[in-house]
């Protein structure tokens, strides 16, 4: 069986190394350098309880350097700490329920938080500390995933823009590319901010915003007892060597170009997480910012991941990830390998992150979220 994804970010690389695994002849294109958009730049967080795919993420990461045979730095469990009532309320709320559905979360009052979180000033007022999830090294990760898929004999073609496609009988023949013409038994379209121009060409609707998602990281910081901190709106962690690297919203809408990596204009957002990350951890608000980037996320009209066999063409999988793909990669990975060689998912169901859930949305629905890219 041949397989062309499309798109080399975590989630494209992670199903094709499943579908490798399973003795897939698998190929991977990309349009640039694999993990250049927001697979190399987020926050490495991995408690994605909310999502279907959560029991799978959990059982995943603590295997992954072993299966992989290169390292993710992956940590166990996360710690969010609040800087306002407001917030503090809120994470007792996530407790609640974490705990309700039978996630183990616990609860810290301010010395407790003060205690686990060294960098945290006097302002903050407590915390929960999960106990399960926690947060790898995107870079490392995508790397792992790449030379693996390697290593079990995958091919991975960078600096190659998918351009249009072959059908035959109500299926994908052939993926045309600016490097050539690879033909497939199967097609997995990853491609993040690009699914919904590519898909187009299928006569597919794919509903995508593209924004923005920008982070800093600054000089190495004392290392803390547990590297995933998170709060006062921001996701991140303390890398291996201390530094601290830390993104998160707000949004800034953008227009993407379906060819190339876009430009990465300087963005106000970086003195905004820097003020919200000495806010959370004041006692490295000397430290100094030492460097910024900025990748691409795409966004479904609810926020959750789309992850669909279409019916026509038939052998073609959808994968949009929404802004959860890093942690969830392990998990959406097989789901997406089970569609392509299966048909099902055969670990969960997976029908809430079908496509059809958006049938006969407004085409305007952008415009009414006000999520368009500035002027």
């Amino acid at each position: 069986m041949k397989v062309v994804v499309v798109g080399g970010g975590v989630t494209g690389l992670s199903a094709a190394w499943w579908m490798a695994r399973s003795g897939v002849h698998v190929t991977v294109l990309d349009k640039f350098i694999v993990g250049w958009e927001a697979s190399g730049r987020n926050g490495g967080g991995a408690s994605h309880y909310q999502s279907p795919l959560f029991e799978e993420e959990q059982r995943m990461w603590p295997q992954m350097d072993a299966l992989l045979g290169y390292p993710t730095e992956h940590q166990k469990e996360r710690i969010v700490i609040a800087v306002t009532e407001r917030q503090l309320g809120q994470y007792h709320y996530i407790a609640k329920m974490n705990n309700e559905m039978g996630h183990r979360v616990d609860l810290l009052d301010a010395k407790q938080a003060q205690t686990a979180v060294p960098l945290a000033g006097e302002n903050c007022l407590g915390g929960m500390q999960y106990r399960f999830g926690g947060h790898a090294n995107p870079q490392r990760t995508v790397q792992a995933y790449a030379w693996a898929l390697q290593d079990l004999g995958g091919r991975i073609v960078q600096h190659s823009p998918v351009t249009g496609f072959k059908t035959q009988g109500g299926k994908v023949t052939v993926v045309e590319s600016a490097t050539g013409r690879y033909e497939c038994d199967a097609v997995v379209v990853a491609a993040g901010p690009q699914i919904s121009g590519l898909m187009a060409q299928l006569g597919v609707d794919v509903p995508l915003a593209a924004a923005r998602a920008e982070m800093i990281v600054t000089e190495p910081a004392p290392m803390m007892p547990l590297g995933g901190v998170d709060g006062n709106g921001l996701y991140g962690r303390q890398t291996m060597r201390g530094n601290l690297a830390y993104g998160g919203g707000p949004h800034e809408w953008i227009d993407v170009d379906a060819t190339g990596p876009a430009a990465r204009p300087t963005s106000p957002l970086t003195r905004n997480l820097a003020r919200r990350v000495a806010e959370l951890l004041p006692k490295a608000a000397h430290l100094s910012v030492i460097r910024s980037w900025a990748g691409v996320i795409e966004n479904t009209p609810d926020g959750r991941p789309i992850i669909d066999r279409m019916r026509d063409p038939e052998n073609v999988v959808v994968a949009t990830m929404s802004g959860v793909g890093f942690g969830l990669s392990p998990a959406s990975g097989h789901a997406i390998r089970d569609l392509a060689i299966e048909g099902h998912c055969t670990f969960t169901d997976i029908g809430k992150l079908s496509l059809s859930r958006f049938d006969g949305i407004a085409p305007d629905w952008r415009a009414q979220r006000g999520w368009l890219a500035a002027a």
